[in-house]
């Protein structure tokens, strides 16, 4: 039987807090990191277990496919996963989630098929999906004081960006060391199970296997951390209620659900339907195109590889100021709708007009920062990545508060996942689609996805806007008061 902890005091800060929260750090982490390594790596990987080249009708096909056929599962089995932390507990699943992904992540790395990295993506996804809602549920359980728990939550999701800057930067370090790195080998059972590696390529084999990463210090801290202690308090006083997808959908709680599983799915398709195609785009810049066409074949690829991984490191650090400006304005804004209007109202004007910029393929030198040049097009990114992953803190912190707590994995695993997962990812495809028809203006191939990504991220912009008024208020809350959201 676990012990709840005594929480109550907003002035104290316990070892088993901070754990926690490392956790959960590195998990949010580790989720992007995961989310944003499959721009980075599926070109690559493609062309080696296919021969299909990138860019190619063939090779777009399948990218539609492992953006779409994983973000399904982890939709259906976040959902359960949602349920299964109302009903099981928020460490347990948390944990499992974060070393099922991790596993899954290293394996990956060793794919001998389209299928077998289909499949490995696919639980990754599963275990990315469910740790985010436990996480949340989590945090928001462990601090009594509503604005130490705003400032946790918004600050440990920041954490996320970092993966995404970290998964950046692994990629662009491996793409830079591409002629020195160690090779893959299998071993000889392994071979006679999953089949035989064919020339296999180090960079995109080996940013996968470093998805392992984050089953390591979990695995030491595991059994130090405690069960949520509003969750474990209900659990043996026998007041805690069974969770029920019917009751997301009754009359105190129906507006919640929809609006903000729309808006949730809004702004991930923002992220996979138009940022998330910027390392596409970029392969194909002309400035990027000239420099490529005076190298081998092997030195334009890693060259290429090296573009996309730096507009990916311009992109998360957006979103990692993105993140920080809306768990430092959480705390000084009242209104919920106020505070998501500040992001997505100027992304309804910054983002279309620089996917138009990316498309018409003009790009600036303004300056550099040591070697690093920012141009015109790498600083938009930067701008992009800030007003869109900003809104994924925002849903941190705000749907914790809206769901009872019997029902707080569930409420946020319908919005996270069935909005954002299968909803929002889904326009990764619908953007992949609508690039490649024959019926679009344009010449196939980065210009054309970025024209396309510019109409996509107009209409979820505005989509959004309208949206954000009818989002509901969370019910207020007194400084010190141990029930947090919506009464259970």
């Amino acid at each position: 039987m676990t012990t709840p902890v005594d929480t109550r005091s907003p002035g104290r800060w316990t070892m088993i807090q901070t754990l926690v929260c490392i956790t959960a750090a590195i998990g949010f982490a580790f989720d992007t990191y995961e989310l944003l390594m499959l721009p980075l790596i599926a070109p690559a990987a493609i062309q080696e277990l296919t021969g299909f080249a990138p860019g190619s009708p063939e090779s777009l096909a399948w990218i539609k496919t492992l953006f779409f056929v994983p973000a399904f599962f982890g939709a259906f089995f976040g959902l359960l996963g949602g349920w299964l932390t109302d009903r099981l507990g928020r460490r347990r699943v948390l944990t499992g989630s974060i070393l099922l992904y991790a596993i899954a992540a290293f394996v990956s790395g060793y794919s001998t098929s389209m299928n077998m990295l289909l499949i490995c993506r696919c639980l990754v996804f599963v275990g990315v999906c469910v740790e985010f809602v436990a996480a949340v549920a989590w945090l928001a359980e462990l601090f009594d004081d509503p604005v130490q728990r705003e400032r946790v939550i918004g600050y440990t999701q920041a954490f996320a960006s970092f993966g995404g800057l970290l998964v950046a930067f692994v990629n662009h370090e491996l793409a830079s060391h591409a002629s020195s790195l160690p090779a893959i080998y299998l071993p000889e059972w392994a071979s006679g199970i999953i089949g035989t590696l064919k020339n296999p390529d180090p960079v995109w084999r080996l940013t996968l296997m470093s998805g392992l990463f984050p089953a390591i210090p979990l695995i030491v801290v595991r059994p130090f951390l405690p069960e949520s202690p509003k969750w474990a308090a209900k659990k043996q006083a026998g007041e805690l209620k069974r969770p029920s997808l019917r009751e997301l959908f009754t009359p105190a709680l129906r507006r919640t659900t929809i609006v903000s599983t729309l808006l949730v799915g809004c702004g991930y398709g923002l992220a996979f339907g138009a940022i998330q195609q910027i390392p596409q785009i970029v392969r194909g810049l002309p400035d990027v195109e000239a420099k490529a066409a005076t190298m081998t074949k092997r030195e334009a690829g890693a060259f290429k590889q090296k573009v996309a991984a730096s507009y990916s490191e311009f992109q998360e650090v957006g979103g990692l100021v993105g993140r920080f400006l809306l768990a430092f304005l959480a705390m000084r804004i009242a209104s919920r709708r106020g505070l998501l209007s500040i992001f997505v109202v100027p992304a309804l004007i910054v983002l279309p007009m620089f996917f138009l910029a990316m498309a018409r393929g003009t790009n600036t030198l303004l300056f550099n920062i040591g070697n690093i040049e920012v141009t015109a097009l790498s600083l938009g990114t930067f701008f992009a990545g800030m007003l869109v992953i900003a809104q994924f803190s925002f849903w941190g912190n705000y749907l914790p508060r809206v769901f009872p707590l019997h029902l707080r994995g569930t409420g946020e695993s319908m919005a996270a996942n069935i909005g954002g997962r299968l909803i929002g990812t889904s326009f990764a495809w619908i953007t992949a689609t609508l690039a490649a028809a024959s019926w679009m203006p344009g010449k196939p191939g980065p210009s054309k996805i970025a024209t396309v990504a510019a109409g996509v991220a107009a209409a979820l912009c505005l989509t959004a806007c309208l949206l954000t008024v009818f989002l509901p208020e969370p019910p207020p809350e007194e400084p010190n008061d141990p029930t947090t959201g919506a009464v259970a």
